[in-house]
């Protein structure tokens, strides 16, 4: 099809203000989809997505469209996720647009994702189109969302949308709007053929399978390709596009978005952000601009619960980070665990989901240790600076100059009413207020904080006291020095590397504390007496202990002098303590999830 009729979008919203739902209109609309196979959020395929009721992965679906002239168009669609964890899949899906639909819910009005996401598409310089959703509910303030996109996003009244994704209305406006607003893509068919990788996924049958855009030029299932990055080189096995399931073609053409079944089965060959050329113009063209690498802000360790399940592991590792560019993992060794991965995520969330679609998809058991965030240390010896992403690669306090940690900037969006709960959340957080604006009957917050202090409960803790109507989004700022020393935890005296942290020195004992109780509630007992103890170096801070199984070993006795009762017990005595000494104790999963949720 011409270049002209075709129009590549995506949309971008603030988590649960039904992105996935307008998605499933515009299928319905354009018959994409059958009504007998159409279900809701039909683009979130994966169970934990369905479960959790936000989008994960960004989907991409081809949709044909035609106006009251009988003109037919092809639309692009890449629908993208809502919460800040996944904000790189977000990034992609711009690159591969020239438009976005800037959807915002009616009853929660502008939040941080919504901007984020603005700015993010403003940067790119896409064509943004403004959606009011949810016009439907009771409570919704539809002028008051228009007046604050007016007034904060610069839209005019006369070009927000106003739609129900959830039963329809107003959605028929969105296409006639995206022809004419967003550009038809500008690239030359005549031109040698160049693609974008924005996202891939691994089949058992086809191999790597990469999602395209392609900027320049045509391709057909004849031609052999080459990853200008990499440098390796295929066949083509299939080559289509999707609508949303795998669509057959025997060509592509610039503008068009689609898929090449590459039949590589070496996951490292293929990158997402890299171009795709033919073999025989690999001499002169220029790659495309990728995608700025992301910096992981959350590390923690994934042990299989079996030591021989490790290479099990790192395959499933390599194909999720086939999907998941944005993970990052590096094989090391715990004493205690044995081997597994050091894990970089963006966000505490990412690591959770990535965690359970391992355990789903690929049948693992894990364990997973407490989460920590990456440190500079400058040293005594020469001056050099170095970077630690777990606990135990701390050195001894001696030869460290300066512990720095990392910082962020926190953008919170929330309603008046919760102004006081937060900023007292956000003093006990260590963070530094910065300023306060009003906008609406919503109040917008910026602070700076500590990473470490934003990772583990911090967006729990938000959504509670502002009654789950607050967000937020962060944005690295740099490394900051801290006083801090590293916590150990040792059960039955034996250091347990996984529990290990990083502490703020004034906060250590208090940390331990809190460690040592969550541990004694889900350690089951044994038949000796456990010791549970929070150490700094060989100073014990904080201390539990967890009483041993009581057996009535005088129960059989029936009579007869009290010595044979004191003889019995004495021997009870006596092989306790050699259990205590050669007893191991086994550490159950619940005891890594509590003190990864209030540690």
């Amino acid at each position: 099809m011409d270049q002209n009729h075709i129009r590549n979008f995506c949309i971008i919203a603030h988590i649960d203000h039904g992105k996935s739902t307008l998605a499933d209109r515009l299928l319905e609309i354009t018959h994409t989809i059958s009504p007998d196979k159409m279900h809701s959020q039909y683009l979130d395929s994966m169970d934990l997505e369905r479960e959790k009721g936000i989008t994960i992965k960004l989907k991409a679906v081809r949709m044909h469209w035609k106006d009251e002239k009988g003109q037919e168009y092809i639309f692009n669609l890449i629908d993208t996720p809502g919460h800040v964890d996944f904000s790189y899949e977000v990034s992609r899906s711009l690159a591969a647009c020239e438009g976005a639909i800037l959807l915002v819910d009616a009853t929660q009005g502008i939040q941080a994702q919504t901007l984020a996401n603005f700015y993010n598409a403003l940067n790119q310089n896409l064509e943004i189109i403004p959606v009011i959703n949810k016009i439907d509910m009771i409570n919704a303030d539809v002028e008051g969302v228009k007046k604050d996109l007016c007034q904060n996003l610069g839209f005019n009244e006369d070009e927000i949308i106003l739609v129900s994704a959830k039963d329809g209305t107003g959605v028929d406006k969105i296409f006639p709007e995206i022809i004419e607003k967003v550009p038809q893509p500008q690239g030359k068919i005549t031109n040698p053929f160049r693609a974008l990788i924005f996202d891939s996924i691994y089949d058992q049958h086809k191999g790597v399978i990469l999602y395209i855009r392609i900027v320049d030029g045509e391709i057909n299932k004849t031609n052999r390709v080459k990853m200008m990055v990499t440098k390796a080189e295929t066949e083509i096995l299939e080559l289509g596009y999707l609508s949303p399931t795998y669509h057959v073609a025997d060509s592509l053409h610039a503008g068009e978005v689609g898929f090449i079944a590459t039949g590589l089965k070496n996951l490292s060959l293929c990158h997402v952000g890299d171009t795709v050329i033919k073999s025989q113009n690999s001499v002169s063209l220029i790659p495309l601009p990728g995608y700025r690498k992301v910096k992981p802000m959350v590390f923690l360790g994934l042990y299989p619960t079996d030591s021989g399940e490790f290479l099990r592991l790192k395959e499933a590792l390599l194909k999720i980070q086939l999907t998941d560019a944005s993970l990052e993992f590096s094989p090391e060794s715990s004493p205690a665990l044995g081997n597994g991965f050091r894990c970089g995520f963006l966000g505490l969330l990412h690591a959770e989901i990535v965690k359970e679609r391992l355990e789903r998809e690929y049948d693992l058991d894990l364990l997973a240790t407490v989460p920590n965030v990456e440190y500079e240390l400058k040293l005594k010896s020469n001056g050099e600076v170095i970077n630690i992403k777990t606990p135990f690669e701390l050195p001894d306090p001696n030869v460290i100059t300066e512990i720095r940690e990392p910082w962020v900037k926190l953008t919170l969006f929330s309603p008046k009413e919760y102004l006081g709960g937060i900023m007292q959340l956000c003093e006990e957080k260590r963070a530094t207020y910065i300023n306060t604006e009003y906008i609406g009957d919503r109040v917008k917050m910026l602070y700076e904080i500590p990473l470490a202090e934003l990772i583990i409960d911090f967006y729990d803790s938000l959504k509670s006291i502002s009654s789950g109507y607050a967000s937020l989004d962060y944005e690295l700022l740099d490394f900051r020095s801290v006083d801090a020393v590293k916590l150990d935890i040792l059960i039955a005296g034996e250091k347990v590397e996984a529990f290990s942290q990083i502490v703020v020195s004034k906060y250590v004992e208090s940390k331990g504390r809190i460690v040592v109780k969550k541990l004694k509630e889900v350690i089951p007992k044994q038949q000796f007496q456990i010791s549970l103890q929070a150490a700094i170096g060989g100073k014990i801070v904080a201390r539990e202990d967890i009483s041993a199984y009581r057996k009535d070993v005088t129960a059989k006795l029936y009579g007869g002098d009290v010595t044979r009762k004191m003889k019995l017990l004495e021997k009870q005595k006596k092989g306790k303590k050699k259990m205590k000494r050669i007893g191991k104790v086994n550490i159950p999963q619940e005891a890594f999830l509590a003190v990864l949720k209030k540690s």
